[in-house]
């Protein structure tokens, strides 16, 4: 059996579709078992744990043959990042003790920088911490969610516009469908064992820039879509009025400017893998429900 954290989300659930269809147990580690009923209809067990409660925790983890574990989505977070810093120290004292055979940790590209990436620092933080870990552990290295586009959708359904913050329009941009970051993850979690700290780095099947995505827009909705550059002076006020502290707003614009100067990239550690899910693919799903 295996523990799967972030089982409702996109990531976490296809970690749990992948080891399904190979005949693996599941144990989704959840805070709320009613959004998962789907799952326990599906022959998942359920692990009732906050992120902040290392107890429950190490009790969702133990006995099982590994697990997949995450932190939550920061979006905002405190310029210390003492709530990323406040989570991680709870997953690595839980983890330690529940002494599991393994771990796959979701991981950024660029979390081998620790300066200049905004708010993907928490997973350079998160790195860090685990890697002292005794057990084996992997860190799966997922470049920009594809699904990231979902923001996008009803703007170009309307006004037929792309709002990019990633620039210049025609540079490509390592992209990844949730998708493929949580059958990788599976299939490293449930295949052949290692020792120590690995390192998967994971895009998809080629790079993709905004004009690209303009395009997969475009056949979404249904009528041409033009890709718009926000001016870098636009970025923070436009992610304070959307109820970022100005702090984290910084952050986040940190973090776009790594991606569009080249430093938010890969180290070219270990293993790189390219996904299967395409950019059209994994848009084309956003107008309409996720299969399971």
């Amino acid at each position: 059996m295996y523990a799967v954290m972030g089982i409702t989300g996109q990531v976490g659930g296809a970690v749990a579709r992948t080891l399904l269809a190979g005949g693996r147990q599941v144990r989704g580690v959840v805070r709320n078992p009613a959004r998962a009923a789907d799952w326990a209809s599906r022959g998942v067990s359920l692990a009732t744990a906050d992120q902040a409660d290392a107890a429950a925790l190490m009790a969702a983890f133990h006995g099982t043959e590994g697990a997949f574990v995450m932190l939550p989505p920061m979006f905002a977070p405190s310029p210390d990042f003492a709530e990323a810093r406040g989570l991680i120290a709870v997953l690595h004292s839980a983890l330690s003790a529940a002494s599991i055979p393994r771990v796959v940790a979701l991981s950024t590209i660029g979390a081998q920088h620790e300066a200049g990436t905004g708010i993907l620092k928490g997973l350079y933080l998160m790195e860090q911490s685990l890697a002292t870990l005794h057990m084996p552990i992997a860190f799966v290295r997922a470049a920009w969610f594809m699904e990231n586009a979902a923001w996008d959708v009803q703007p170009a359904s309307e006004q037929g516009e792309l709002s990019s913050y990633l620039q210049p329009l025609d540079q490509p941009f390592p992209m990844v469908s949730t998708q493929d970051v949580g059958r990788v993850a599976a299939e490293v979690l449930a295949g052949p064992a290692w020792s120590g700290r690995r390192v998967v780095e994971l895009e998809g099947p080629r790079r993709y820039s905004p004009n690209d995505l303009a395009l997969a827009l475009s056949q979404v909705v249904r009528r041409p879509v033009q890709p718009r550059a926000v001016p870098r002076e636009q970025w923070e006020p436009a992610f304070q009025a959307q109820g970022a502290p100005p702090a984290a707003a910084m952050l986040r614009a940190q973090m776009l400017d790594g991606f569009n100067t080249g430093h938010v990239d890969f180290g070219g550690e270990s293993e790189h893998v390219r996904g299967s899910v395409s950019l059209d693919e994994a848009v084309a799903k956003l107008s309409r429900p996720a299969q399971e």
